[in-house]
């Protein structure tokens, strides 16, 4: 991987295919420096491979004190209101504040319906899918995950639109296009890539204390938990953070047949597998 800059709040990593969560660690972790330094700095990234849940990436530019801003464009596999087909990605947002006494606010989402992974999941659960999620490859909405081809666009025209804009801000920022060779039909379009920009935000930068900025964040979250409850009122990241921790105390449930997957491919590669407690439909790893 290579970093190059021509301003001090800016810079662009060209990841060389590097696997995506050594490359958007290494770019975190450059936002972050830089932020420190100049109150706000960006980093595209270029030409990495399937980043993962990038809430994990501006988690720890929160970590830092600092806020954490990503986006990610990635191959066209989902659909586009008014087109047929795999017309733009499932292209995430992801926006985490950090917080004194409260779990940071972590904010990541896709601009689909619904996440490929989850449609995965449901497939090997033999769930269905919500309405409106999911479609087939000629574009039928369906609610069955053995036909769903590619997931729907978040709000319709909403979705569709943020997924090009992340595009743009992402992709085409750092010079490197992947809708435009992907619908061009060159076949080095369609070889697996990512792209990504991460802005980290020094709060103190804006005038105020860091403390008075965490004082604050924690007193319209404390605020939020405060309303009137209907069902109980959650801000984004403050399930994620309970559930880290009881996995990281009690393990992660898998379905059954993703663990027999892992079963076979830890036999044929001679890994050992960890410890697991058993359930009547998933294991605990």
């Amino acid at each position: 991987m290579k970093i190059t800059s021509t301003t001090p709040a800016a810079a662009v990593l060209d990841a060389a295919r590097a696997p995506g969560p050594v490359a958007m660690t290494a770019a975190a972790e450059e936002a972050a420096t830089r932020a420190k330094t100049y109150g706000i700095a960006s980093v595209g990234v270029r030409t990495t491979v399937h980043t993962g849940a990038i809430g994990y990436y501006v988690a720890k530019i929160a970590e830092a004190g600092l806020v954490g801003i990503g986006f990610v464009a990635g191959m066209p596999n989902m659909g586009y209101t008014g087109a047929k087909g795999r017309a733009v990605a499932t292209s995430p947002l992801a926006v985490a504040v950090p917080a004194r006494e409260h779990a940071p606010l972590l904010l990541d989402m896709a601009t689909a319906t619904i996440a490929l992974g989850k449609i995965r999941q449901a497939k090997a659960a033999g769930t269905p899918l919500p309405e409106v999620a999911a479609a087939t490859a000629d574009g039928t909405p369906t609610t069955d995950p053995e036909r769903a081809a590619l997931p729907l666009p978040l709000g319709g025209a909403k979705g569709s639109g943020m997924s090009l804009a992340f595009e743009l801000l992402t992709s085409v920022m750092v010079g490197a296009p992947i809708l435009t060779a992907f619908h061009w039909d060159d076949p080095a379009g369609r070889e697996h890539r990512q792209s990504a920009l991460l802005i980290a935000v020094d709060p103190a930068a804006f005038g105020g204390a860091t403390d008075g900025f965490l004082a604050d964040v924690d007193a319209t979250l404390s605020t939020l938990k405060g309303l009137p409850a209907a069902d109980g009122a959650h801000y984004p990241g403050e399930r994620g953070a309970a559930t880290a921790r009881e996995r990281a105390e009690h393990g992660i449930p898998l379905a059954p047949k993703v663990w027999q997957r892992l079963t076979e491919a830890a036999g044929e590669r001679g890994v050992a597998l960890p410890p697991t407690v058993g359930t009547s439909t998933a294991e605990r790893a």
